[in-house]
């Protein structure tokens, strides 16, 4: 067994938490959920339908402004993006058009049009999906290869904070969510890459690809 984020195999048994089985890896913090209890494709786009990610809902938009706004200060007119793991509502994308900048979608279950991976981008956005990763190690190393030289990844995934408040964090009972970040999770990741990592707010992870990576 290995951390499915970092590689390392100093990991160890987290919990077992209504017969399914997590793992904490003491390199990276992060946790996840044993690959036995994955989702089969068809269940995991179900639930996805679930989700009322209406482009149009102001509550939803202000919502992912959260990472829109940091986001934006870091690009230049007219760059442009991928929306990567953007759902059936790509609400952040369209919020993105608005203010000028190119948006190019991709998700394996509403937008599987593989060929905008074989493009390389001035910054890609990932809202709520990092934690639907089944193998974080190779998703990141995709991203980093999609990523131009000095361009921004933003992120945005609920961070596990309190590991004594894991078990009835609304977070982990989401069936399609398998791996949980701490802020430490994504500074191992940006090191591994040679990237360079802000948080500027609680949820929030900026990475920026170097030049000389």
């Amino acid at each position: 067994m290995e951390c499915v984020v970092c590689k390392n195999k100093s990991i160890e048994v987290f919990k077992i938490i209504e017969r399914k089985k997590y793992w904490k890896c003491s390199i990276c913090f992060a946790k996840f959920l044993d690959k036995s209890h994955y989702l089969d494709s068809n269940s995991e786009k179900n639930r996805y339908l679930e989700h009322n990610n209406n482009i149009d809902d102001p509550s939803y938009r202000k919502f992912l402004s959260k990472l829109s706004i940091p986001l934006e200060k870091k690009l230049s007119a007219n760059d442009h993006g991928l929306e990567f793991g953007c759902g059936h509502g790509p609400a952040l994308a369209d919020m993105l058009k608005g203010n000028g900048y190119q948006i190019n979608l991709y998700d394996p279950f509403f937008f599987p049009d593989k060929s905008v991976l074989e493009k390389k981008y001035n910054f890609i956005t990932c809202t709520e999906t990092v934690e639907h990763f089944f193998d974080p190690y190779q998703e990141f190393n995709l991203l980093d290869n999609l990523l131009l030289d000095n361009a921004w990844l933003g992120i945005m995934t609920c961070f596990l904070t309190k590991e004594s408040q894991f078990e009835n964090w609304y977070y982990r009972k989401d069936p399609t969510h398998v791996v949980f970040y701490a802020e430490e999770t994504f500074k191992i990741i940006a090191e591994q890459r040679n990237w360079t990592c802000e948080i500027p707010t609680k949820d929030i992870v900026l990475l920026y690809k170097n030049k000389l990576n």
